[in-house]
């Protein structure tokens, strides 16, 4: 800790010798510094929540890809920059006042398309979907085709899920956003995995 020093100038006056100076400027600096770096936090942490969201998973739809009390953090701009993609996993509110609670589910079918869901497998304008995400076969079946601005949602657990097989498609307005990472718990930290989709089959 530095101490005071007093020397005298040509007038016979008391003057801060120069190292004692010095280690007030050092002061001023590191605490010009510290106010700058507490406002840049501030405000990344502004923009960060004016653009994301936080997401708990409760229940166990999502299984095997997703589980009860994980955390997500989901993009609230996402589709402001392209319109929702198959395979994307997104946050909403469930049409029909279905729940109260948002939910999240997978896009499988995008607008104008005709999907099939028989032998347990979703068929997309008569192209079968590979998802090895699932947790099983769907043990229902399903056909529609979806109007402008409508998708189907599932859940990975399909037998194990409310979502477009139990109460119909769901309007592009009703999406709140995508989820892109997962950050709790930590042994499942990171970006959430897209999939491709190629055709495998013809349809039946």
């Amino acid at each position: 800790m530095a101490s005071w020093q007093w020397v005298h100038d040509r007038e016979g006056g008391p003057r801060v010798s120069p190292s004692v100076e010095a280690t007030r400027q050092q002061r001023s600096a590191l605490g010009g510094d510290f106010l700058k770096s507490v406002l840049v936090a501030l405000v990344v942490f502004v923009v960060v929540n004016a653009l994301t969201g936080r997401y708990v998973v409760q229940s166990f739809s999502m299984e095997p890809t997703l589980h009860e009390g994980q955390y997500l953090l989901v993009s609230r701009v996402a589709y402001r920059l392209h319109p929702p993609q198959r395979g994307d996993i997104v946050v909403l509110d469930p049409p029909r006042h279905v729940s109260a609670v948002p939910y999240v589910k997978r896009i499988v079918g995008l607008p104008g398309e005709h999907i099939r869901i028989h032998g347990g497998r979703v068929w997309v304008d008569s192209v079968v979907l590979n998802e090895p995400y699932v947790s099983g076969p769907a043990l229902y079946e399903l056909d529609l085709t979806l109007g402008v601005g409508e998708y189907l949602v599932l859940g990975d657990n399909r037998n194990n899920s409310s979502d477009s097989h139990v109460w119909g498609v769901l309007p592009e307005d009703h999406i709140i956003g995508k989820a892109i990472f997962r950050y709790w718990p930590l042994s499942k930290l990171g970006v959430l995995p897209h999939y491709a989709f190629p055709e495998v089959a013809s349809g039946p």
